[in-house]
C-alpha cells in the first residue's frame, strides 16, 4: 500500500473556501489524552491554515481501555499502525485511525525504531530511555548523531486498512537535555532549522514541524479529495 506524505502544495477544492463541508467523525485508538488532544491541534491548526470553517470532530475511541488491547509487535511503524487500526476497527464502528512513531538515530543502525517506548526496558520511563540514548552515543561525534522522528498513521473502518500517512522529521540528538516541554525524546532531539529541540518550542510550533504533525495534515489534505459525504465504506 502507498503510504501518504505530507504535501505541500495548496489545497484544490471544488468547493467554495467559506463552505462548511461535513467530515466523517475520526476516532482516535489511544487513550493518551495528550495524543488526543495533538491530533485535535493539529487539526485546528491546519483548518486556520487552510482559511476553512469545514467542522472536524476528532475524538478517542468510545470505552477505548475496556477494548480487548492490541499487541504491538510489528518491525516497522507501518506494521504496527496498520495492526492497531484493523484491531479496533473490528470492535467498533466508524473512522478508526492509529498510529505508531518513534525515533531513529543513524549510529545505532536505526535504533530505537519500533522500539522507542521501551528502549531501556519494557517499562522505562521518558528520562530512562533519553539517559540509555545519551550513554549508547557517547561515543559519537556531533557530526554524526543525526536522527528522525518517524510517524505513520493508519486510518480503517470494519478490518480494513483505507489509507496510510507518514511524516518525518529530522534532527540531530544531543548530549544533554534542553527544554521542559514535549515528552519521549523531544529533550534531546534538535531541529537543525530552528536550532532548538522539540521540548522548547510550543506546541503549535511542534506540530508544525513535527513528524506526527506532518502526517496528520497528509491524512487531512488526503480527506479533502474524498467525496463529500465520504464515510470511508464503499
Amino acid at each position: 500500500m502507498r503510504i501518504l506524505k505530507e504535501s505541500h502544495t495548496a489545497l484544490s477544492s471544488p468547493q467554495a473556501a467559506d463552505t462548511p463541508r461535513p467530515f466523517p467523525t475520526i476516532q482516535i485508538a489511544s487513550s493518551n489524552a495528550g495524543k488526543i488532544e495533538e491530533f485535535r491541534l493539529g487539526a485546528r491548526l491546519w483548518l486556520a491554515g487552510c482559511g476553512r470553517s469545514w467542522q472536524l470532530v476528532i475524538e478517542p475511541v468510545a470505552s477505548f481501555d475496556a477494548l480487548p488491547s492490541c499487541e504491538e509487535d510489528g518491525e516497522t511503524f507501518a506494521a504496527n499502525a496498520q495492526k492497531k487500526a484493523r484491531h479496533y476497527s473490528r470492535l467498533t464502528g466508524g473512522l478508526i485511525v492509529a498510529d505508531d512513531s518513534g525515533l531513529e538515530v543513524d549510529a545505532l543502525n536505526g535504533a530505537p525504531g519500533v522500539r522507542s517506548r521501551r528502549f531501556a526496558g519494557p517499562a522505562a520511563s521518558d528520562a530512562e530511555n533519553n539517559s540509555k540514548l545519551i550513554r549508547d552515543l557517547s561515543h559519537i561525534t556531533a557530526s554524526k548523531r543525526t536522527a528522525r522522528f518517524v510517524c505513520v498513521i493508519a486510518m480503517a473502518q470494519a478490518g480494513r486498512v483505507l489509507a496510510e500517512f507518514q511524516g518525518v522529521a529530522e534532527g540531530i540528538i544531543l548530549d544533554s537535555p534542553r527544554g521542559a516541554g514535549g515528552f519521549g525524546y523531544d529533550p534531546l532531539f534538535l531541529d537543525p532549522e530552528s536550532n532548538r529541540t522539540f521540548a522548547e518550542i510550543s506546541p503549535e510550533e511542534k506540530l508544525q514541524r513535527s513528524h506526527r504533525g506532518r502526517a496528520l495534515r497528509a491524512m487531512l489534505n488526503w480527506l479533502t479529495e474524498q467525496p463529500s459525504g465520504f464515510s470511508g465504506r464503499s
